[in-house]
């Protein structure tokens, strides 16, 4: 079964259907935003912008209404979540970048490469979306390698708290939420945040925790305000 769910006709069918799934959300629920302003649609710099793993199905309202200049995702693709990437990639261009195993030289270039696309993607005023804690979490905790980006970039870190009601969660790691049409939406901004140029990893780690409280905290609120009884749970 696992096999099949992971053979290219199947991914490819379930990446159309999770991107029509994402339009209709995009365009029937709707979202209150909360300190907008963080954005600075009159900075012309990049920006860096995080949303948990598990928010994915509401992505494309939120960055496509913000972020319409130049928006690209990093994609971190796992073996049976390729269709994620396949729905991300009809939404906006991506960068793809996997992890490599330990002996995998073609593949470890190859993520060398993707995130010195990333970055200077970044530099150049382009905006970057990320899940930090995706593909296979640990959830709701920032990879210190996204940080890496903002700081090499020297561009702000925009966090994106993202929630709606009512919706489904499942129970995998990243408690998914699914959101039902015509439903309403809240979205919490946090920042911009910069990683100083000069932080050697043990700082880029401690900031990595800071932000991913801070990314929790503005979900948390986004779930407040959309009403969700998500709120109400400990995560």
């Amino acid at each position: 079964m696992k096999k099949l769910l992971r053979s290219d006709a199947v991914q490819a069918l379930l990446g159309a259907v999770l991107w029509l799934y994402i339009r209709v959300v995009f365009r029937t629920v709707r979202w209150r935003h909360e300190n907008v302003e963080a954005i600075d649609l009159t900075n012309d710099g990049g920006r860096l912008v995080l949303f948990w793993h598990g928010r994915v199905t509401m992505c494309w309202a939120m960055f496509h209404q913000f972020l319409h200049r130049r928006p690209k995702a990093l994609v971190s693709p796992s073996a049976d979540g390729e269709f994620i990437a396949l729905a991300l990639g009809r939404l906006c261009p991506s960068i793809r970048v996997s992890t490599a195993k330990p002996g995998d030289t073609a593949k470890a270039r190859q993520a060398v490469a993707a995130v010195r696309e990333a970055i200077a993607w970044v530099a150049s005023g382009g905006s970057l979306i990320v899940t930090p804690d995706g593909p296979r979490g640990p959830n709701e905790v920032i990879a210190p390698g996204t940080l890496q980006i903002a700081r090499r970039s020297g561009q702000g870190v925009l966090l994106m708290g993202i929630a709606a009601h009512p919706a489904a969660q499942l129970k995998g790691w990243d408690r998914l939420m699914l959101p039902a049409p015509f439903g309403r939406g809240s979205v919490v901004w946090d920042g911009p945040h910069y990683v100083d140029r000069d932080a050697d990893e043990a700082a880029v780690a401690a900031r990595a925790a800071e932000l991913s409280a801070k990314l929790s905290a503005a979900t948390r609120r986004a779930e407040a305000l959309a009403g969700h009884p998500a709120a109400a749970q400990p995560h």
